[in-house]
């Protein structure tokens, strides 16, 4: 069983009774399908963060509890011990076929890059190498437009270059959700099924279904972590939100940003552009 909530039925939609929550999760189980069905030899990443764990337990409510391609942690070796216990127990619980190869060392990545843009960098090229090893036509990414600013410019089925790079000038357009999925031989996709999420959304979600999270997330000693990263460049905030009704409130009043406990977007303006162009996720 996937969740106490098996999501919106037939007499739901046609009695238009669906609210946000469940109009969000029909959107998303719709593109996961559709990824599926249209692009041959697809992967997920997984980053262990809430976001991930979302989209992870959405694809198991699409494909029926068994999610039929495989789930990528691109390993730098610098999550948090929380993150790798997290990793071990519910990838054996749920089922997952996960791929948990180590990232390119830093020596390997561009030196002209701010330092902690570098070190992020690694899984630009950890994506790339994984890609190519498997032969993934499609990678599965949980960002959200709302996150940061160039994200906002995102498709929902989103082509590269060959190389991984992303021209925000030549993407499809997606009116009224019709998403452009035949593309010629060799072409590779980023989809996003989280893309119309806002990280309020995926808080709500994860209180109604019940979510199993990394403990990172909530308050001890008057800080927790708001976005989970790599040691060294990812930092908590101060918050006393030790639950998840307590975490809603306090996004509901707060105004910073969500990644501002990233240091890698605090680098020189243009940092996060270059890794983005490149294939960060």
């Amino acid at each position: 069983m996937v969740s106490r909530r098996t999501g919106p039925g037939r007499d739901d939609v046609l009695e238009g009774t669906m609210d946000r929550l469940d109009q969000l999760e029909a959107q998303s189980i719709y593109i996961l399908r559709e990824a599926f069905n249209r692009i041959d030899n697809i992967a997920m990443l997984w980053s262990l963060g809430k976001d991930s764990n979302v989209m992870i337990w959405l694809s198991r409510k699409a494909f029926f509890g068994n999610i039929p391609f495989p789930v990528a942690h691109l390993d730098t070796g610098l999550e948090f011990d929380e993150t790798y216990e997290f990793r071990e127990k519910y990838s054996k619980e749920w089922g997952l076929k996960l791929i948990a190869d180590p990232c390119p060392p830093i020596e390997t990545i561009d030196p002209s890059l701010p330092p902690n843009s570098r070190l992020a960098a690694r899984k630009t090229a950890g994506v790339k190498e994984c890609v190519a090893k498997y032969g993934f036509n499609g990678i599965i990414a949980g960002i959200r437009r709302d996150e940061q600013s160039m994200r906002a410019k995102e498709r929902v089925f989103s082509p590269r270059g060959a190389d991984g790079q992303w021209d925000f000038r030549d993407q499809p357009p997606e009116f009224w959700d019709q998403y452009k999925t035949d593309y010629p031989e060799g072409t590779h996709l980023r989809i996003h099924p989280l893309l119309h999420w806002t990280e309020l959304d995926i808080w709500r979600y994860i209180k109604r279904e019940e979510i199993p999270l990394v403990p990172l997330y909530f308050a001890k000693d008057g800080k927790r972590f708001r976005s989970l990263g790599e040691k060294g460049i990812t930092f908590p905030i101060d918050s006393n939100a030790s639950t998840i009704d307590e975490i809603i409130a306090e996004l509901e009043t707060i105004r910073t940003e969500e990644r501002a406990g990233r240091a890698m977007d605090h680098d020189s303006e243009d940092a996060f552009e270059r890794l983005r162009a490149d294939g960060y996720m």
